[in-house]
């Protein structure tokens, strides 16, 4: 199965940019499943019902998110009714919406994709490794899925890299979100898990990791406070990661970073 997983789409520079480049991307890479991060799609702050909607038109399979789920008011109205929309699992078990959901692939595959978020530096939230392992004792690869995605939303490169190593060998990818730098270290782990520490974003890189740069400049240098930061809105590069897997064992066969537009060197798989 061919898959691409996309990291934060910040504001509108960055969601137009995947609208727009997304299906051809989907062609040329004869693309089954796509996923992105969308928790910054709203100016930065947040997914609205409207964004959401124009995402998956143009060709994102299932949206996953992170800390900044909640930021627009009417995201906990519309999360239940929107399975393809996923926040992480390890919030507490009344939270709106859900963690995970399996999803069709053509041939009639299954694609688990679960959204976990990481806990040093950032929310005080359930352990990630135990919500990932609760998730894999319900279903995984050979029982009722064909390939098995983690999006695990985190500051901390070490807590990412933790955390890929202990799913390794057991799911098909493990990618970080959240960081908005994509890092260089796309791997195949030894047990043959597709990983990377961060995917970068979806957005414009002439910013301070996305937001127009001013005034975060203005709170490191003054550490004073200032008004909202605003998403930049320059020309946006579309960051993620390649995956091919072996549609006997749903692990991962190659694993490779794409990134499309922008200020970013363009690299294809």
């Amino acid at each position: 199965m061919k898959i691409l997983l996309l990291g934060d789409i910040v504001g509108r520079s960055g969601r137009e940019a995947v609208v727009e480049k997304l299906p051809a991307i989907r062609e040329r890479l004869a693309l089954d499943f796509v996923v992105a991060n969308g928790e910054n799609a709203a100016g930065g702050f947040g997914i609205t019902e409207k964004i959401m909607a124009e995402l998956l038109r143009a060709g994102v399979d299932v949206v996953t998110t992170g800390n900044h789920v909640w930021d627009q008011k009417e995201t906990a109205g519309f999360i239940d009714r929107t399975p393809r929309l996923l926040r992480p699992e390890n919030f507490p078990k009344d939270t709106p919406g859900k963690g995970f959901g399996i999803y069709e692939a053509p041939g009639n595959r299954k694609v688990l994709v679960a959204n976990l978020m990481g806990r040093l530096f950032m929310d005080a939230l359930d352990d990630p490794f135990a919500a990932g392992e609760a998730i894999l004792a319900q279903t995984g690869l050979g029982r009722g899925a064909d390939a098995v995605l983690f999006d695990f939303h985190a500051e901390a490169t070490s807590e990412k890299m933790a955390f890929g190593h202990v799913f390794d060998g057991r799911v098909s990818a493990v990618v970080g979100t959240h960081t908005h730098v994509p890092t260089a270290d796309t791997m195949l782990l030894s047990g043959r898990t597709a990983y990377q520490t961060d995917l970068g974003m979806c957005g414009d890189y002439d910013s301070v990791i996305g937001m127009q740069k001013t005034l975060p400049v203005q709170r490191f240098i003054r550490k004073m406070p200032t008004d909202r930061l605003t998403a930049a809105e320059g020309p946006a590069t579309v960051s993620g990661i390649f995956v091919e897997t072996d549609d006997d064992t749903g692990l991962a066969r190659r694993a490779a970073p794409l990134r499309v537009g922008g200020k970013l060197a363009e690299s294809w798989p």
